[in-house]
This record gives C-alpha cells, sequence and structure tokens, in this order.
C-alpha cells in the first residue's frame, strides 16, 4: 500500500467501504424480507388454523371429527402443510402428515392465545408451526384441545434466497456505479494536487516564482510552507552572493598590494622572483573571478534565457578576429527549431570564449560550432581540427570528480564545466578522427 498512489489508495479503500456497506445492506435486507414473509406465512396459518377448528363436527356415535381444509397440500402426504389436535385421549392430524406426529413444547397457551414455534417435521424437515389451545362448546363435548397447523420452512428459505439472487445484480450495478463515482470524487478532490506539481515546475523552469495562495483550504497550509522555504532559499542565495561579493573585495586589495611588489622586485632587479609572485597573484585572480561566476550562473540560471545559436555567432565573430582566430575557417552550424538554453546569454558567452579559444589554439585549419536540440537539452559542439587530447590525459578529464585545471589543460575548460554544471547542464569532451569535440549540453528553457 506504501507505493499506491494517493488515487489507488482513495479509490481501493472507498471500493472496499462500498462492497462492505452493500454487503451488509443485503444481508439487512435479507433479514427484513425473512420477517415480512414469516408473518406472511403466520398469518396464512391463522387462517388454516381457523379453518381446521371451524371444520370441527362430531358424527352420530360421538367421535370428534374435522372436514378437511380447502388447501390441497392438506390431502397429499407430506406436502408441505400440516395440521394436528391433540384431544384428551386421541390426536387427529392431517393426511399430509401421514403417520407423522407434531411434537409440540410442552408450553402453557391460555385459551384464544397463539404461540408460533419452529419444530420438526416429516423427513427431517424444518416446520413453522402455530398452535392454539381451544374449549370445545357442548354439542362437540366439551372440553380443551390443543391444535396445530403447520408449513414447511423451507418454503421461508427458497423465497428468502429468490429475492436475494434477484437483487444481487442490481447491488452489483450500484457497486459499479457507486465506486465510479467514488473515482471520480477523487480525481476532483486530489486536482489541487497535480495543480501543485504543475506549479512546482513553473517555478523550477524560472515560468513562476511562488506557488501563491489560490488552493483550498487544504492545501494551502502545504503552499504556504514552500513559499515560506523558497523564500528562505532565495535569502540564503542572497547572503551567499553578498559573501562571495564581499569576498571578492577583500581579495582584490591584497591582490594588488602583491602585484604592487612583485613591481618592486622588478625595479630591484629581482625579476625572476617577480615574475613568481605576478603568476601566483593572477591565478588567484583567476579561482576568484571562477567562483563568482559559478555563484552568479546558479542564482541567475533558472530564469535566464538565452539564443544559443545568437551567442555562439558573437563569440565566433570575436574569435575570428584574434591573432590566434584569423588564419582559421570558421562555421557555425544552428539546427532547425532549437528552443531557448536556461542560461545567461554572458554566462554562454564566457564558456563557449572559453571553449573557441582553446579549440583556435590547437586547430590547423578548421573550428566548427554546431548548435542542435535532442532529449530536451540544447547542444552546443565546438569541433577543431587539431591533435586533441591524449587519451591516457581524456580519460582523467573525464573521470568523476577531476578537476579540469588540474590535468594540465587549462583553466578555461574548467570554468566552462562550471558554467554549465551550475546552470543545470554538463560539459563533455570527446576526442574525433580529426581534432576535439567540446560539448556543452544545456537544459531547455521551459523544461
Amino acid at each position: 500500500m506504501t507505493r499506491l498512489s494517493l488515487r489507488w489508495r482513495l479509490v481501493v479503500a472507498g471500493a472496499a467501504a462500498i462492497i462492505v456497506a452493500l454487503g451488509l445492506a443485503a444481508a439487512g435486507l435479507a433479514a427484513l424480507f425473512a420477517g415480512h414473509v414469516e408473518r406472511r406465512a403466520i398469518a396464512e396459518l391463522e387462517v388454516h388454523l381457523d379453518q381446521v377448528l371451524a371444520g370441527l363436527t362430531r358424527d352420530g356415535t360421538g367421535t370428534l371429527l374435522v372436514a378437511p381444509p380447502a388447501d390441497p397440500r392438506f390431502q397429499r402426504p407430506y406436502g408441505g402443510l400440516y395440521w394436528q389436535i391433540d384431544l384428551a385421549t386421541d390426536t387427529l392430524r392431517s393426511r399430509s402428515l401421514w403417520d407423522y406426529r407434531f411434537d409440540l413444547p410442552a408450553d402453557k397457551v391460555a385459551d384464544g392465545a397463539v404461540h408460533v414455534h419452529r419444530i420438526g417435521g416429516p423427513g427431517g424437515a424444518s416446520l413453522l408451526a402455530l398452535e392454539r389451545m381451544v374449549s370445545l362448546p357442548a354439542p362437540l363435548g366439551g372440553g380443551r384441545v390443543r391444535a396445530a397447523v403447520a408449513l414447511d420452512a423451507a418454503e421461508l428459505d427458497a423465497a428468502r434466497n429468490a429475492f436475494l439472487a434477484d437483487l444481487a445484480p442490481y447491488l452489483g450495478l450500484l457497486a459499479v456505479v457507486l465506486i465510479a463515482a467514488g473515482w471520480v470524487q477523487v480525481g476532483v478532490g486530489l486536482r489541487p494536487m497535480r495543480r501543485v506539481g504543475a506549479r512546482v515546475a513553473a517555478i523550477r523552469s524560472g515560468r513562476a516564482d511562488r506557488i501563491g495562495e489560490d488552493w483550498p483550504a487544504e492545501v494551502r497550509p502545504l503552499a504556504a510552507e514552500l513559499d515560506g522555504l523558497l523564500a528562505a532559499r532565495e535569502a540564503d542565495i542572497v547572503r551567499a552572493r553578498a559573501r562571495a561579493g564581499d569576498l571578492a573585495h577583500g581579495l582584490k586589495t591584497p591582490l594588488q598590494a602583491l602585484m604592487g611588489e612583485a613591481g618592486r622586485l622588478s625595479q630591484a632587479g629581482d625579476a625572476a622572483h617577480a615574475r613568481s609572485i605576478e603568476a601566483i597573484a593572477r591565478a588567484m585572480q583567476r579561482h576568484v573571478d571562477r567562483e563568482l561566476a559559478r555563484t552568479r550562473v546558479a542564482a541567475e540560471a533558472a530564469a535566464s534565457r538565452c539564443d544559443a545559436a545568437e551567442v555562439g555567432r558573437r563569440v565566433v565573430e570575436v574569435a575570428r578576429r584574434t591573432a590566434t582566430g584569423e588564419g582559421l575557417s570558421w562555421h557555425v552550424d544552428a539546427g532547425p527549431q532549437v528552443p531557448m538554453a536556461a542560461i545567461d546569454a554572458a554566462d554562454l558567452a564566457e564558456a563557449l570564449g572559453a571553449l573557441v579559444e582553446n579549440a583556435a589554439r590547437h586547430a590547423r585549419d578548421r573550428v566548427d560550432l554546431v548548435v542542435a536540440h535532442a532529449d530536451g537539452a540544447v547542444s552546443v559542439a565546438v569541433r577543431d581540427d587539431g591533435p586533441g587530447i591524449a587519451p591516457d590525459l581524456l580519460k582523467k578529464v573525464t573521470a568523476r570528480g577531476m578537476r579540469l585545471d588540474e590535468t594540465g589543460t587549462g583553466l578555461g575548460l574548467a570554468i566552462a564545466a562550471d558554467i554549465a554544471e551550475a546552470a543545470g547542464g554538463r560539459l563533455t569532451l570527446a576526442n574525433r578522427p580529426q581534432g576535439l569535440e567540446a560539448r556543452l549540453v544545456l537544459p531547455a528553457a521551459g523544461s
């Protein structure tokens, strides 16, 4: 059950409740119908008992006789309808009883009072019996007699079973209708939950910034908590960016001081030490710029949009005018219907600039920039016809957790990889038959 969706949990629980409720309703209706049938049977037996008592007569010898009732079941052996009169010295019975005699309970019945019993009958049948004590008038010889009529209870059970058989299809149809109605009700009730998922996806893609308050009362607390979480995260990002800016400004003065010391050392004739200090200071400055770029991209990527092909063309136009790029053949190929990339144009230009600069430095004659759309992502590939990267170094570069600037391939590729990762994408490197391919895979805007 823990893996079932909320819809299936509610539908299964509702269907089980409906089935149980209809089962109890069927049992209750069967009991009510059986009680109604038994009351009708008792009323019928009272009529038969009155007919039996009304048919009592005496013949010329004084023997008490009973005129048989009109119902033919009294005349057919084991016909299902029986009567019996217990006299002081004898017992009169219907022909249907044949040689069987009622075993009535030994209870005290007042004159005219009627008792109802469940007793055994011929052939092990269960009988519904009605008895009455009657004082005979003087013409019939006086005295008291105990008269009883009985009906085979199997007829009552058969009537109840037939009622249930007739009722079952309607209960089944009612169950199907109620379960279908429950399914629709659950769908309508859970519709706000689907809206929550769509609203969260919109926030993730940058099309919205809050869940909002237009929700049912049951969902509103969840929406409020999510909005509070988003607000807290935005505040954390603002504080982190502020701290990164403070760090950059705090490092700027010491770095400028180092550069000044390097200049003074160079003027003092210690050029070797001066160059070493300048190299260290510039490396520190590049790392600071790299971390600031990562912080900026991570904070702005979700709400940023840009045309990757247009950014690529601008970067190539700049690269072809550089000293390393003016002697190369440059080609930009943008596929049809490429969506906007979810990254700021300046950040993409910085990443592509590093890749294009690296390609221009190693290419022999040609550099290609190819923009395509595949699997919901925007792909920007920079290909050169240079020597590529040594296989052993390429394996280190593409290994999980390896930093590109630690492999000797330069800080530019590392910055490009960090920008792509901060925007939710990745950088892949692969050797081609001629040259290296560096591919930026970025999420499409709205995906």
